[in-house]
């Protein structure tokens, strides 16, 4: 009997045992959440507004599609974007933090927008992703141009295109001139294309 009632005590006994070795100073302090943070990237207002000296010199509309019709919330928050109220050139990258060729590319187009300030617009939409794991990103790679979120998918979907990244090379005239899914993009290959189909010479 009465080791049948140390087996019922002992397993109360550790518990309580347990439960007091980590009090309240112990516990790790909770890392705030994306929305406690402030965004690390750019807001949307100003992505209506053509670049200073990139119309003069883009590629001529002959040919290309019409980006689709679709409105986007901006990531820092503020009115919706419709996509085709986007002031070109511009380059357009799909993207989210889960995806390891997003990541290794998310940097060259920061210094894309850095480069060709004034030249053309660099805007990323961010798909199917948290919000807690885009802002983390944008915090470690210093990503600053400004993101617009498609959780549903919704512009591949009217690409008709399910991979990411993806890169949208849009001219002055709001059409498509380019789309690239070949993967992580570097710095000499993205100034390749937009010379190549914005008409622009950006140093790489």
């Amino acid at each position: 009997m009465n080791r049948r009632l140390a087996l019922l005590v002992l397993p109360l006994l550790l518990l309580v045992v347990g439960g007091c070795t980590a009090g309240a100073d112990d516990a790790p302090a909770p890392r705030a959440t994306a929305a406690q943070r402030p965004s690390p990237f750019r807001d949307c207002a100003a992505l209506s507004t053509a670049p200073t000296a990139g119309a003069a010199t883009a590629a001529p509309a002959t040919g290309g599609e019409a980006l689709p019709e679709l409105t986007l919330s901006c990531f820092t928050g503020g009115a919706p974007v419709t996509l085709r109220d986007v002031a070109g050139p511009a380059v357009i990258n799909v993207w989210a933090s889960w995806c390891p060729p997003c990541r290794k590319e998310l940097p060259a187009f920061q210094r894309l927008s850095e480069r060709a300030a004034g030249q053309l617009q660099v805007v990323g939409v961010n798909s199917r992703d948290s919000r807690n794991g885009a802002q983390s990103i944008g915090e470690d790679f210093g990503v600053r141009f400004p993101i617009l979120v498609d959780q549903g998918e919704a512009l591949q979907r009217a690409l008709n295109r399910n991979a990411i990244p993806l890169t949208l090379f849009v001219d002055a005239q709001g059409r498509i001139r380019h789309i690239d899914a070949t993967g992580a993009l570097d710095d000499a290959r993205l100034a390749e294309l937009v010379r190549q189909h914005l008409g622009l010479a950006v140093p790489a």
